[in-house]
């Protein structure tokens, strides 16, 4: 036999290597007619009845929810209603005098001589926790109301309680801490600050919610 007649079947014995050293069922790639070098097959077409999956209509991204505050908004309510009790009930023992009395008072001596003349009488006392109360009680209505965060009614709350404590203390302190001197209205004046500052902090530490 000739070389010439031998060289067929060598090359054909050759591809036939090729392919057994391969995975079963998979055809060699073949670059197309006038293609480069470095040419890449890309990838492969999508399989019959293969369909792209849809992306959601919603966002996956968490939001905050809107929620009201009930327990921040029952304790700055029940500051204002101590506040209006106050002011049916005598606050000094031995004394006709209730709250209200003493809040005229103090509006009397502002309308007089000014705030200076309110101060200096020591009537600012019981008008700081009386109106304090009932800001506190506006404050409790805006707190029950949903949204993202009721910090900043949070803030105002606080800065109310503290000035309705200072009225309760300021008294307190130059009678001597003595609970003699003081009468039922008084008490529940003490009251206001405490459940102010109470529903103030539960207010201001209550974060937002998200879902």
């Amino acid at each position: 036999m000739s070389e010439r007649e031998q060289s067929p079947a060598a090359g054909t014995r050759g591809t036939d290597d090729w392919r057994e050293q391969t995975i079963p069922g998979i055809q060699p790639v073949t670059a197309p007619i006038g293609a480069g070098p470095g040419y890449s097959p890309g990838p492969p077409p999508p399989a019959p009845g293969y369909a792209p999956r849809p992306a959601p209509g919603y966002s996956t991204t968490p939001v905050r929810v809107r929620r009201p505050d009930s327990l921040a908004s029952l304790l700055l309510l029940l500051a204002g209603i101590a506040a209006a009790v106050s002011l049916l009930m005598r606050w000094l023992p031995g004394s006709e005098l209730t709250g209200w009395d003493l809040v005229r008072r103090g509006f009397d001596d502002a309308a007089d001589g000014g705030v200076a003349a309110v101060f200096e009488n020591g009537f600012w006392q019981p008008m700081a926790v009386v109106l304090g109360g009932a800001v506190l009680f506006l404050l409790g209505l805006l707190v029950v109301l949903p949204a993202h965060s009721h910090r900043f009614l949070g803030v105002l709350a606080l800065l109310v309680s503290l000035v309705a404590g200072a009225g309760i203390l300021v008294p307190l302190a130059a009678e001597g801490w003595d609970a003699d001197t003081i009468d039922t209205g008084f008490w529940f004046a003490v009251a206001v600050p405490v459940l102010g500052l109470l529903g103030a902090l539960k207010a201001m530490l209550t974060g937002p919610r998200w879902r």
